[in-house]
């Protein structure tokens, strides 16, 4: 879909306004755009690859449905990693189900086995954290968003935020620290 302008050059809409007109090729865009940090987002919250992908339907069709209610344009991505880590949390009270991994995902060969293993024991600590403080790294560090956006999309303040990543990265740091001994 393009818009003609006075100039008579196309502009091509924004996500927003494809999401506010209902436009088919928005689910698309969200997907491509955001799809990929929304699943991962999602992923170092549950630890469960399904739920993350469940999570990431569910985080389009609550956009689709919701678009009325983004009230800046620029916060797209914000907004959407707030409905996601809301419908993370919620699984994860709810009593997902997790899946432990007895041994090293397939394709890991004995070259790449120390730098998993570091992984797995890394992604391991992660999960021990509470809910709210891993949501906040996974925004953080995984999603590379701001301390301001990460207080946006979990609904709290900035302060809240850096306290909650310092409690988390020194948490991980005791944990790396007791693997390492």
């Amino acid at each position: 879909m393009q818009l003609a302008t006075s100039l008579g050059v196309a502009l091509t809409p924004t996500l927003v306004e494809l999401l506010r007109t209902r436009d088919p090729e928005a689910m698309d865009r969200m997907l491509a755009e955001h799809g990929r940090v929304i699943q991962g987002v999602a992923y170092h919250i549950l630890h469960d690859r399904s739920d993350a992908e469940d999570v990431l339907a569910e985080t389009v069709i609550a956009a689709w449905q919701k678009a009325g209610q983004l009230r800046q344009a620029d916060s797209i991505r914000p907004w959407l990693l707030r409905i996601c880590v809301n419908r993370s949390l919620s699984r994860r009270r709810s009593g997902a189900r997790f899946v432990h991994l007895a041994a090293l995902p397939e394709g890991v060969t004995a070259d790449t086995a120390q730098g998993s293993t570091e992984r797995v024991a890394m992604l391991g600590a992660i999960a021990g954290l509470p809910p709210r403080i891993r949501a906040a790294i996974a925004l953080r560090y995984y999603a590379d968003l701001s301390v301001e956006d990460v207080a946006r999309a979990l609904g709290t303040s900035p302060n809240t935020v850096k306290a909650q990543l310092q409690s988390g990265l020194d948490r991980l740091r005791v944990e790396v620290v007791r693997d390492d001994d």
